[in-house]
């Protein structure tokens, strides 16, 4: 009775320096499908609405105004006269209004395009855990159906032997047992891969998929240290770009309220006629507005509310910085679970190797040998998904640290 395990060749093969983290799907496609998943859409659309806003701004609020009147009069012993009146106008914004306009429409600007990269981070994000969700589940398959293939293989044996009298009838209730645990345990692992693949499916529907999905490969550590990454993380983080530009678009509309409680006044020009022209006129016409309570109460406000924006964009820089933290930190110790779990196989294979001679001597009972296959299976489970969880944490924190899929230009 021999046993196969179509993954030992990986498990002992040495791992190559590379530029990127292998088993990804092309970048160029990656991007392609980013670009068209609605969130981003979304984000774009919201870019162009900030523009609007923008150019809004610096337009500013105040547009002409044409008052016109046209009278018939009747006066007592005089008779009938035709007047009319006209008035053009426009409120005028005072100094430095028009500058803090366009300060926070700018600063709309910049945050909605950093919240633009954003949400293209979390689409990547999104879109490396289901892939590797995929990858990982069809690996365990692949395992459980190579352990399906050596129970059956085993049953047969100990068919023979018992049909010879060599092996008594529990031994073959044993094995049948182990062999119904495995089919179990393929049809689990199929079920996973298939979901991870129709979620990719949903999300990216652009993103082409192939039937089956390629081999786990191993990991591979950045080129790149991972403080040098961390570094990044926290540079290149369009988060903290959006809450900055954010709380400073907040501080110029506080600015423009508390100048807006001294209110804009309106300049024009006003021409009349009366009594059939008997009587013209034509001059300048100003209003001026004298601010209150309300316009004290909205500067209050526009001032608390840009006090919040800078306390919430210090609170993003601080989950900036743990995300950072912990993306190194979970890259670093996936990384070393999977070479020590990579070493716990390779001895395990070792071992049932062993045992299986001895059972085929007479030395090892049958519960011995399929307690150790089973072990052996485990094991090789484990190894699987410490392999995946290195390659997903390699893989979040060169996304987070914008070196593959996403642009690194604030």
């Amino acid at each position: 009775m021999k046993c196969r395990f179509a993954l030992i060749a990986a498990l002992v093969a040495s791992t190559v320096p590379a530029l990127a983290q292998p088993g990804l799907p092309p970048e160029a496609h990656v991007r392609e499908a980013l670009d068209q998943h609605p969130s981003v859409l979304a984000a774009m659309a919201r870019v162009a609405a900030a523009r609007a806003d923008g150019e809004a701004l610096r337009a500013g609020p105040h547009e002409y105004q044409l008052t016109t009147s046209v009278i018939q009069r009747s006066v007592d012993r005089e008779g009938r006269y035709a007047e009319f009146d006209a008035s053009l106008s426009r409120p005028i914004r005072l100094p430095g209004k028009a500058r803090l306009d366009r300060q926070a429409g700018a600063s709309g600007v910049e945050a909605a395009e950093n919240w633009m990269e954003d949400a293209r981070h979390q689409a990547a994000l999104l879109l490396a855990q289901y892939w590797w969700d995929w990858l990982g589940a069809a690996a365990e398959q692949q395992i459980d159906a190579q352990a399906v293939q050596n129970l059956e293989r085993s049953l047969a044996s100990i068919r023979r032997r018992a049909e010879l009298r060599d092996a008594a009838p529990m031994e073959v209730d044993q094995a049948e047992a182990a062999l119904g645990s495995a089919r179990l345990q393929v049809q689990q692992s199929a079920g996973r891969a298939e979901l991870a693949r129709a979620r990719i499916a949903a999300q990216f529907p652009g993103l082409a998929l192939p039937t089956m999905p390629g081999e786990l490969p191993l990991p591979e550590m950045p080129q790149a240290s991972l403080a040098e990454l961390r570094a990044l993380v926290i540079a290149r983080s369009h988060e903290i770009g959006a809450a900055r530009a954010e709380a400073e678009r907040m501080q110029a509309l506080a600015d423009r309220a508390r100048r807006d409680r001294i209110a804009d006044p309106t300049i024009g020009m006003r021409a009349f006629s009366e009594r059939s022209g008997e009587e013209t006129g034509i001059g300048l016409i100003a209003t001026i507005p004298i601010g209150g309570r309300h316009r004290s109460a909205l500067a209050d406000r526009a001032g608390s509310e840009a006090a919040a924006a800078a306390a919430e964009a210090m609170a993003v820089a601080f989950d900036v910085q743990e995300m950072a933290d912990t993306d190194a930190v979970q890259a670093d110790a996936a990384w070393s679970a999977w070479q020590r779990s990579r070493d716990g196989a390779k001895a395990q294979v070792a071992a049932v190797l062993k045992l299986r001679k001895g059972y085929d001597l007479g030395a090892v009972d049958l519960a011995d040998l399929l307690l150790a296959e089973r072990q052996t299976q485990d094991m090789f489970r484990a190894e699987v998904q410490a392999r995946t969880e290195a390659l997903r944490a390699i893989t979040r924190i060169l996304i987070d640290s914008h070196s593959i899929w996403i642009s690194d230009e604030l």
